[in-house]
């Protein structure tokens, strides 16, 4: 199984999709429309290692809601996620039992990767 969690406005997700190329068996979510939910979470931190691994820093309401100054604990972290589909940090692709988070080049690379073996 193999399950993309994305936001499809977004440009740089839009891009590492075209990066992929054709991926049948992989499966695209847009959180916006579909939220995640508490379970699919769950299992994204149990791979990730936490919830913090998944949170998005650069989110504008990170911001706006003056969460920069304040000390956030993993709960923390995974309540604002299931309220706020920004706070997810993006693309979140789960290939298996591996994770890859976010647009860097690596997870990019151990995306396409991971879905080349499956």
């Amino acid at each position: 199984m193999a399950k993309m969690y994305q936001l499809s406005t977004c440009n740089t997700c839009q891009r590492i999709l075209r990066e992929l190329g054709e991926q049948p068996d992989l499966e695209v979510s847009n959180i916006k429309e579909t939220p995640i939910t508490a379970a699919e979470l769950d299992r994204m931190a149990e791979l990730a290692g936490s919830y913090e691994a998944l949170f998005n820093r650069r989110a504008q309401k990170f911001r706006a809601l003056g969460l920069a100054g304040q000390k956030l604990e993993e709960a923390d972290y995974r309540r604002l996620i299931l309220e706020e589909y920004t706070f997810l940090k993006r693309p979140v692709t789960i290939v298996g039992d591996q994770i890859f988070i976010g647009n860097a080049k690596q997870a990019v690379a151990g995306t396409a990767a991971a879905l080349a073996k499956k």
